[in-house]
């Protein structure tokens, strides 16, 4: 059996009793169970260290992963300056988890040595399922999926979502049991009896021609038709380059990222513009590999709201007649920024379509992971400005 249950706190003048009144608000739906495992979020206005010593305070025997955020979600609101937590149950589905650090010395080796210490702590088995949660400021995002995938198998079901730091885009925070860590990928397997679904649509349009990227460095986008990278946007905006980087592109460039063609999928592949330099070169959230087909994207508030209904309904045919047990929401900041005032929409979507009396907590991300449009025993991807929902049940 399967039970789970969601808390919030919003008390940024006591930082322990928030970390701890949450948890113990999630503990308390649990009808009298001990939880086996607790998914907390937290902004960075809180001092992390004293968030996760009140939720360990609430619930010492459970595990605990998570980290910082750029927004908290719940079933019933999406809020900031708050910590949520996702307590859950279950005599049928065990939690193990492992850390893989160094992400920004070697994103792909942090992600395997992640993968590789959730199967170490299991035995050698590999999970059913596995959950990432990696640091989203300091590596490349898709060096870390495949570090993963490298260990796990290229089909292996798996999804998650990059720690944030409330839109500051200086420092994210993980959690891993009683350790407040920075650099780190978080892996969580689930091993045992239960169902799952992924719900996974991101809703962005191409505008304009498909263009080259003709050269490129890692993260840094450096040549898109063998001219700056950064003059797509000054081309779009009518912005000198002078004025793109004076701050973080990703402020102003949310609604217009950049989408990768893949091979064999009508569906483009999102990657978010980070930073500008002075050489015109931009510093996306994942590597873009040189050679690869994109497009300049744009967002609109009905077709994200769509996307993410059409998210839920994949998610939940997914389970096959299971019954939904709990969710988690990995979303992208980006489509937070995009919605403003209606971001409650998705939330009510999403219950909506999955069931009012699921329990739900999630939180706004720097990149989200799993595979192209949820399709199960395919390639997990890293994605930006994508609703991406793991639905579990029994």
């Amino acid at each position: 059996m399967i039970k789970a249950g969601v808390g919030l706190s919003q008390n940024i003048r006591e930082h322990q009793k928030a970390g701890f009144d949450a948890a113990k608000q999630a503990i308390e739906k649990l009808d009298g169970q001990k939880p086996s495992i607790l998914f907390a979020f937290s902004s960075v206005t809180y001092q992390q260290e004293e968030v996760l010593r009140g939720i360990r305070k609430a619930a010492p025997g459970a595990i605990v992963v998570g980290g910082s955020a750029a927004g908290e979600i719940t079933s019933w609101i999406t809020v900031f300056n708050a910590v949520n937590v996702l307590a859950i149950a279950s005599d049928t589905v065990k939690f193990v988890t492992g850390i893989g650090t160094g992400v920004s010395k070697d994103s792909f080796q942090a992600g395997a040595m992640a993968a590789q210490a959730v199967i170490d702590s299991a035995k050698g088995e590999k999970p059913n399922l596995f959950i990432m949660l990696p640091d989203g400021m300091t590596g490349n995002g898709a060096a870390i999926v495949d570090g993963v995938k490298s260990v796990l198998g290229e089909n292996a079901p798996i999804i998650g979502g990059s720690l944030g730091d409330d839109y500051l885009f200086k420092k994210t925070f993980e959690y891993h049991q009683d350790q407040v860590l920075s650099d780190v990928v978080v892996g969580v397997g689930l091993y045992g009896k239960f169902s799952y679904g992924f719900g996974i649509k991101h809703g962005w349009e191409p505008v304009g021609l498909p263009l080259k990227v003709t050269k490129a460095d890692g993260v840094k986008l450096q040549e898109v038709d063998d001219k700056p990278a950064l003059q797509i946007y000054e081309d779009y905006f009518g912005k000198d380059a002078s004025e793109l980087v004076k701050e973080p592109l990703a402020r102003i460039a949310y609604t217009y990222p950049i989408g990768m063609i893949v091979e064999g999928s009508d569906e483009l592949l999102i990657r978010d513009p980070v930073i500008a330099n002075e050489k015109g070169e931009i510093s996306m959230a994942a590597a873009i590999p040189q050679g690869t087909t994109i497009r300049l994207m744009i967002g609109d508030r009905e077709k994200a709201i769509q996307a993410a209904k059409t998210a839920s309904k994949v998610a939940l045919e997914q389970l096959a007649g299971a019954t939904p047990r709990f969710i988690l929401m990995f979303n992208c900041m980006a489509r937070n920024k995009l919605l403003g005032l209606r971001c409650h929409e998705e939330n009510a979507i999403v219950s909506q379509v999955i069931g009012p009396s699921v329990p739900m907590a999630g939180f706004y991300t720097y990149g989200e992971q799993g595979p192209l449009l949820g399709k199960k025993g395919t390639p997990c991807y890293f994605h930006n400005e994508t609703m991406t929902l793991l639905v579990v049940g029994e």
